[in-house]
C-alpha cells in the first residue's frame, strides 16, 4: 500500500548546514559536468524523506554516478519528478513567495523561462530568504543577492513509499 509519510525539514536542514561547503563523499561532484546543485538539492531532499523512486528514466534516485535518474542531477528533471509525482518519494506543489519554507527548494531561471540553479531554502528572516546551494557553493546566502530574470518557488508536502 503506497502511504504518506512526513517530510522532515530538520533533517534537510542539518544535511545542507554539514555538506553546503564541502561534499559528501557518498555522491559523485558533478562541479565540471555541467553543476552540482541540482545533485545537493536532491541529497538534501532525501536526507527529508528517506525514499527514492527507481522508475527507470522518469524516477528519482542516485545509486551511483553512472546509475541515477535525470531528476537527481537536471533542475527541469527534478521540477518534472516533484511536481507530477503521484508514486513513491517527494512530491511538491508551486507555490508563491510567501508560502515558501526552510526545507523547500527554489529554482532561477533566464528570461527565456529556462532555469538553471537550485537552491535549497535554509532559512526565513524577517521576510528574507536564505539558501544554501552547491557549484558555487554557499550556506545561508541572501536570494535576493542572486541575479535571475525567473524563479520558482517549490514547496515539499511529503513523500510516499510503499508499506504492507
Amino acid at each position: 500500500m503506497l502511504t504518506n509519510i512526513p517530510y522532515n525539514r530538520d533533517a534537510v536542514l542539518e544535511y545542507a548546514k554539514k555538506w553546503a561547503l564541502s561534499r559528501n563523499p557518498k555522491y559523485l561532484n558533478f562541479d565540471n559536468m555541467g553543476g552540482d546543485c541540482t545533485n545537493f538539492a536532491s541529497q538534501c531532499i532525501y536526507a527529508g524523506c528517506g525514499v527514492m523512486n527507481y522508475t527507470p528514466v522518469y524516477g528519482w534516485y542516485y545509486i551511483d554516478g553512472n546509475r541515477r535518474s535525470p531528476s537527481w542531477t537536471g533542475v527541469q528533471f527534478l521540477y518534472n519528478f516533484l511536481i507530477n509525482n503521484k508514486s513513491v518519494g517527494p512530491y511538491a506543489v508551486l507555490v508563491d513567495r510567501q508560502n515558501i519554507q526552510a526545507g523547500d527548494i527554489v529554482q532561477l531561471g533566464d528570461a527565456n523561462n529556462r532555469f538553471y540553479h537550485t537552491p535549497v531554502v535554509t532559512g526565513i528572516r524577517d521576510g528574507r530568504i536564505y539558501v544554501a546551494a552547491h557549484t558555487f557553493d554557499v550556506y545561508m546566502r541572501p536570494l535576493d543577492t542572486y541575479v535571475y530574470s525567473t524563479i520558482r518557488y517549490l514547496h515539499i508536502l511529503g513523500a510516499r513509499k510503499y508499506t504492507n
